[in-house]
């Protein structure tokens, strides 16, 4: 059928639906190029539906290259131009939505393929992104512009084209920096205020306040994480690292956790990785103390932005300008990771954070840093380097032996405990690490996890954080302690730490879905209490929207605890969650928790107060002759 001709069922002459049935490909060509060249000129009804239909065709084929032919980037170019300049025409029937379309398209169609980028650069895109990007719409279609930009500044040809214009990179950081506030206080804080088309775009006309709720999250983390995508690109080239390296700007980078939600986004710790690799950029990050101490957090972390975090640190002390400022911090959590083998594609890499800290020891006689207060720690950790060096030429009878004390102290620290003696067990799962051999890597998994436990009810929760992080690096997989992740999680609730704790929770619960340990299973695809309760008080604290919540006046926050009140999270959005992550294990779950999950001041007393029964049981996972 030809653009004159509509099919005796269809309303819309010309219609885009009935040129794509044309059997004939060339008129199929000619039809669709006429299309793509009137499109935006016209002011009929219904114009909406060919570009959702684009859209669709964009999403499922973004390599298909005949649509980029026939001038695709040009229409839709010039379609997001006649929204921003005909108000009449965009508020006219359903054209509202088409602009977001349009950009989408862009978008998706220059996602993979760098010759598409290069024909929607000649095309003219980039000046009415930059449009969008401004906000001259709303946040929804600043959302698919900060995407389209931030795929054409990946690549090499089509950079120079995005970065000639200078408002992207400063356009860019400042919605990185409030596009969680501008997506609360513009859409989830007033359901009846509400825009029915953002409505509809972000649930497709399939869901209610609630699932709009839940998508705006999604969405203002998208929001937040392509704009940061996008500052990467820029971030590369040392001439535009000045502009990106405003203090503002930096110290909020590390608390850009978008990932909660986009799980394959780098967030605000992949931006610092691109600028701690320039030396232009180290000043200005080891000079804000909160960043150098985040990035020890996430350094300690399990997930796959950690190896961001080391590199970040590793290259900071390895810069005699900034090595100084980051030590002191620095070094105690990358010595608690220098017994991790691999990481990734990141090989030996405990033997790598050895070598940088035996450097900062031997620069110490330069004057270049201070380090007097770690150089014990160094110095212990390069020993037990070497001592894994001479146990390869040491007989076999002999490492049995030392294996063999190790066993029996680690026993009578285990009865230590069980008596209520947890200073005591500690200071023996001490001597039992110094005894064990540096190969018996389970054995030093659990005395490091034990004594985890000892310096959590000790309410020492940094050093728990410590030997539970040594355990984690020590293990295999990394990182897969079950209870190793649930007493750091833990010691990063007493220190208020929201996301780093919930992180470790999710991971425990994971853990415990496969494991074969009796004390860990579930049974009945039940999440335990106790973790339940842990991971809703945190998703309550790390909630995305937290701080615009509490600057526009929906929290209400009371104490110092960390605990949110007032804006709950629903229930059964984690229930969900956690059923489709369980696994389906018969065995006897574990107990309740003794301490439930009151304000600081009351845990603490009940750590004092509660049994050792009670410890054993549920909250702190209980003691076998293996493990505390």
């Amino acid at each position: 059928m030809s653009m004159d001709k509509a099919s005796a069922d269809c309303p819309y002459p010309g219609c885009f639906f009935c040129v794509m049935k044309e059997g004939n490909p060339s008129k199929r060509r000619v039809s669709i190029l006429k299309f793509f060249r009137e499109l935006p000129s016209q002011d009929d009804d219904g114009q909406v539906l060919p570009i959702s239909g684009l859209w669709n065709t964009a999403m499922a084929h973004p390599n298909d290259p005949e649509f980029i032919e026939l001038g695709i980037f040009e229409c839709m170019s010039a379609l997001i131009w006649k929204g921003l300049k005909n108000r009449r025409w965009l508020s006219h029937d359903q054209n509202i939505y088409i602009p977001y379309y349009a950009a989408h398209i862009i978008g998706s169609y220059t996602m993979n393929m760098e010759e598409f980028a290069e024909r929607a650069v000649r095309a003219g895109i980039i000046p009415p992104l930059v449009e969008l990007l401004r906000g001259r719409l709303t946040w929804v279609e600043q959302r698919v512009a900060v995407r389209a930009l931030g795929h054409l500044a990946t690549y090499a040809s089509t950079f120079p084209a995005v970065a000639s214009h200078g408002e992207i990179l400063e356009l860019s950081i400042q919605l990185a920096m409030s596009s969680l506030e501008i997506v609360y206080s513009h859409f989830y804080q007033y359901v009846d205020r509400r825009l029915s088309y953002h409505c509809d775009l972000l649930t497709r006309g399939m869901g209610g306040v609630e699932m709009e709720s839940r998508k705006a999250e999604e969405w203002a983390s998208q929001l937040q994480c392509w704009s940061l995508q996008l500052i990467n690109c820029f971030a590369f080239k040392p001439e535009f690292v000045p502009t990106i390296c405003k203090l503002e700007f930096l110290a909020k980078l590390p608390g850009m956790w978008g990932g909660l939600v986009n799980e394959n986004s780098p967030a605000g710790i992949g931006l610092l990785r691109t600028i701690c690799h320039h030396k232009l950029g180290r000043g200005p990050v080891a000079a804000c103390p909160g960043i150098i101490e985040a990035l020890c957090n996430i350094a300690r972390s399990s997930d796959d932005w950690q190896y961001m975090a080391i590199d970040c640190l590793l290259w900071l002390l390895q810069d005699p300008s900034t090595s100084h400022k980051v030590i002191e911090k620095a070094v105690p959590a990358l010595v608690d990771l220098a017994e991790i083998s691999s990481l990734g594609d990141h090989k030996k890499l405990g033997d790598s954070i050895a070598n940088v800290l035996q450097e900062c020891i031997e620069s110490q006689g330069t004057g270049r840093t201070q380090i007097n207060s770690h150089v014990k720690e160094i110095e212990e950790l390069l020993n037990s380097k070497q001592r894994l060096k001479w146990e390869k030429n040491m007989p076999k009878e002999d490492l049995h032996i030392k294996q063999a004390a190790a066993l029996v102290v680690k026993l009578e620290g285990n009865s230590l405990f069980s008596s209520g003696n947890i200073s005591g067990a500690a200071a023996k799962y001490s001597e039992a690490l110094a005894l064990c051999p540096m190969r018996s890597k389970k054995e030093r998994v659990v005395l490091y996890s034990n004594r985890a436990q000892c310096l959590l009810l000790l309410q020492q929760p940094l050093a728990a954080i410590g030997d539970a992080t040594r355990a984690l690096s020590l293990h295999n997989p990394v990182n897969r302690h079950a209870k190793s992740l649930w007493r750091r999680a833990q010691a990063y609730d007493m220190l208020s730490l929201a996301k780093e704790s919930l992180l470790d929770a999710i991971l425990f619960i994971n853990e415990c879905s496969q494991s074969n340990d009796p004390d860990l299973s579930l049974r009945q695809n039940k999440v335990p209490d106790y973790a339940e309760r842990l991971v809703k008080k945190q998703m309550r604290a790390a909630w995305l929207f937290r701080e615009a919540a509490i600057k526009h006046g929906g929290v209400q926050c009371e104490g110092d605890a960390g605990d949110m009140c007032g804006q709950e999270t629903d229930d059964s959005e984690w229930e969900t969650a956690s059923e489709s992550e369980i696994g389906n294990d018969e065995r006897d779950e574990i107990g309740d928790d003794i301490c439930g999950w009151e304000n600081e001041v009351e845990r603490k007393d009940k750590y004092k107060k509660a049994s050792i029964k009670e410890i054993k049981h549920g909250y702190n996972v209980q003691l076998n002759e293996d493990d505390v």
